[in-house]
């Protein structure tokens, strides 16, 4: 069993108030403070609960670089009051930072739970049904 410290439980609650005000920024038509806001508490807490070290080397691989790039870049497009542009970009660095975690994601979604409509499109996971 893992023990959670204190910090690492603050930061859970810094995310999810990031991705709080992540979600109404958007849903208030890019509102850029909002957004500005959702950014600064969702780095901060992934800062709490990973740590500083570790965070800095998941931005700063080699590999990761470009993501990095526009993620961070995005993020301070969106802190510059560019709220659209900035989201755009973040999003693009996101999923070019994440891009090896998404079919392990998939994966586990498919093998954890049976889900039917998604199972028709990838017919070769082993349904128990």
């Amino acid at each position: 069993m893992v023990a959670i410290t204190e910090l690492q439980k603050i930061g859970v609650g810094l995310m999810g108030f990031g991705l709080f005000f992540l979600l109404f920024g958007v849903l208030l038509y890019f509102d850029s403070v909002l957004l500005a806001f959702g950014n600064v508490l969702f780095l901060t807490g992934l800062m709490f609960i990973i740590g500083l070290r570790r965070t800095a080397h998941f931005f700063f691989q080699r590999h990761k670089f470009r993501g990095s790039f526009f993620f961070l870049g995005g993020v301070s497009l969106v802190l510059c009051r560019w709220p659209i542009i900035g989201m755009l970009v973040e999003s693009y660095g996101f999923v070019l930072s994440f891009r090896s975690f998404f079919p392990m994601a998939l994966a586990f979604m498919l093998s954890s739970v049976n889900i039917p409509f998604l199972t028709a499109f990838f017919p070769s996971s082993s349904s128990m049904v």
